[in-house]
């Protein structure tokens, strides 16, 4: 059984061996290409996350529009009546033939029971576009910040606003409002327009 010599240098002139290490310019390299690496990663994320919400919001503004406006088509192609005004405060005034067919609200007969109604209006104290029905305490808001007015208007096949309520009329609808700014993200402008007639015509 052999046991390990000692190492000793007594006699024999070699000096031990020097623990090696890193100098100081190479910590200070590797510690600025660490930072350097963290900082990408970090931008990276940031970078993916401002983009999962740029096209979050997008997404989501595409999914209001498609079930707000195809709810609205829906309710004006199977209503009893409809008609464009402005809502005032003893609610809808209707508009009168020979007036342009330009208003800030739509009022809508689902039936020949005219107690029963929807209405989709501007409020213009707060510029919210809202939807309501004739049970108390059902307005809803559907978009914020409305930069236009009018949004309804009554039009001919051609796109021609009319100047009274001809039976094949064609409601318009023209929205434009702005959607707040958000976390990392500035605010963003949408315009949306929907073109829709009654088919139950009389």
């Amino acid at each position: 059984m052999k046991l390990p010599v000692p190492f000793s240098d007594s006699g024999r002139g070699v000096s031990a061996t020097p623990l090696k290490g890193f100098t100081l310019a190479e910590v200070l390299i590797a510690m600025a290409v660490f930072v350097l690496l963290v900082a990408g990663i970090v931008a990276a994320n940031l970078f993916g996350l401002r983009m999962f919400q740029v096209n979050e919001t997008k997404l989501k503004a595409a999914e209001w529009a498609r079930n707000t406006f195809g709810k609205l088509t829906d309710e004006v192609r199977f209503c009893d009546a409809v008609y464009v005004g402005n809502m005032t405060t003893n609610g809808f005034a209707g508009l009168l033939d020979g007036e342009t067919q330009q208003g800030t609200s739509l009022l809508i007969y689902p039936t020949t029971n005219t107690a029963s109604y929807i209405v989709y209006y501007v409020n213009p104290p707060d510029q919210t576009f809202r939807r309501a029905t004739d049970q108390p305490g059902t307005a809803i808001i559907l978009a914020e910040s409305v930069t236009n007015s009018p949004i309804f208007s009554v039009q001919d096949l051609w796109g021609n606003v009319l100047t009274n309520s001809q039976n094949n009329r064609v409601i318009h609808l023209k929205l434009e409002f702005l959607q707040p700014a958000r976390f990392m993200q500035g605010p963003d402008y949408y315009k949306l327009e929907t073109s829709v007639t009654r088919r139950a015509l009389h």
